[in-house]
């Protein structure tokens, strides 16, 4: 009865899509009309201000004992039901030569997002709802050189938190089993017009505390240009809880590649080698392309396709070659309101799907509607 009341919901969802993305689009402007200026950051004070709320549906097909959606789903975990993602607000001042940003909210997001916080449950209260908090310093003659210290959101991964900026509403397996946010401190600089390099110092992954006292290193390179870019970062230390033996690294390879204003292409690679304790030695290996097809102003479609092959535990707990196609339409109403209705399947070599007895299976078939609403300059 729940599932039946939830597809029903679902399909009123889409129907509200289809009449509100399919609007008559304005007339044509008089050829000597000046076009209107961009909208104006929301700011007061000096500070920049953007947000965004970002909710689902979800329905499993294994109808799932567990209510989870398996597969290592990051930010649409719940099964059959509604969910609050994220509701964000986040506020910015640029540098000049100090700045700071600050991204706070609520939702199973943040909780998701906090998951591997090794803080005690007390403390990790304390965090929860802070995506990121960092003090910016960037000289105004050092040729574009910027310090950061606090806590931020990975620069590894062709994927970012914020729903409304990425292709997919579901994020990828890399990004699941990646890295999410750092602490410690960061800084780049422009090296040419078209590279520029970076240096991080943190505690490790998903850690405001440390788990041990040795710290991670991470070297980011980007390489920009019109119509490609090719982003490369590389992340080494040890990760393990109170010790720090066995030295984890991570090499994360993102291409992304623009050659129309209607066709854009992203390729993700990434491996990664940490040494355990017993001597044996964990490997993952992963790769994810994805497009985005943008038909007009209001309508977008976006496939993915992935493999990740784990051979050793550190990252998905099971030896295992997963994989997962996604395909999502994106419709923009009006600046600031978006729906995006996806498909997904996830499937496996060994069993971590469970259904409505319990039984785990090797696949999973979802689909999903996702409604975000933002403001600001994004």
């Amino acid at each position: 009865m729940k599932a039946n009341t939830l597809r029903s919901a679902i399909i009123s969802c889409l129907m509200f899509t289809a009449t509100a993305g399919a609007q008559t689009p304005p007339p044509p402007a008089a050829a000597d009309q000046t076009p209107p200026p961009a909208p104006a950051p929301w700011s007061l004070g000096g500070i920049d201000f953007s947000g965004y709320v970002d909710a689902y549906a979800n329905i499993n097909f294994n109808n799932p004992a567990s209510g989870q959606n398996g597969g290592y789903r990051t930010f649409d975990a719940r099964a059959n039901t509604f969910s609050l993602n994220f509701a964000t607000l986040t506020m910015a001042h640029d540098a000049d030569p100090i700045g700071f940003r600050m991204d706070f909210g609520f939702g199973r997001g943040y909780e998701i997002f906090h998951l591997f916080e090794p803080l005690g449950a007390e403390e990790r209260n304390i965090v929860r709802n802070i995506m990121q908090a960092y003090v910016t310093v960037k000289p105004k003659n050092a040729g574009g050189f910027q310090f950061d210290f606090g806590k931020f959101v990975t620069s590894a991964g062709a994927e970012v938190t914020e729903t409304h900026l990425n292709w997919n509403y579901s994020r990828s397996i890399i990004y699941s089993l990646g890295p999410f946010y750092h602490f410690g401190a960061r800084m780049s600089k422009p090296i040419t017009g078209h590279w520029t390099a970076g240096f991080q110092l943190v505690n490790g992954w998903n850690n405001v505390d440390d788990n041990n006292t040795g710290k991670t290193f991470g070297f980011t390179n980007a390489f920009t240009s019109k119509k490609a870019s090719y982003f490369v970062n590389y992340y080494t230390g040890p990760e393990k809880t109170g010790t720090n033996e066995g030295y984890r690294h991570f090499i994360d390879q993102v291409l992304l590649l623009t050659p129309h204003d209607k066709a854009s292409f992203s390729f993700n690679y990434d491996y990664g080698r940490e040494k355990m304790l017993d001597g044996s030695v964990g490997i993952i290996s992963a790769i994810a392309g994805a497009a985005k097809f943008q038909a007009n102003d209001w309508f977008a479609l976006s496939p993915r396709l992935e493999y990740f092959n784990d051979r050793g535990t550190w990252t998905s707990g099971t030896i295992q070659k997963i994989k997962e196609f996604t395909l999502t339409a994106e419709f923009k109403h009006k600046k600031g309101f978006m729906t995006k209705v996806e498909y997904r399947r996830d499937w496996s070599n060994v069993p971590i799907f469970d259904d409505s007895d319990g039984i785990m299976k090797k696949n999973q078939d979802t689909f999903l509607v996702g409604i975000i609403a933002y403001f600001g300059p994004k």
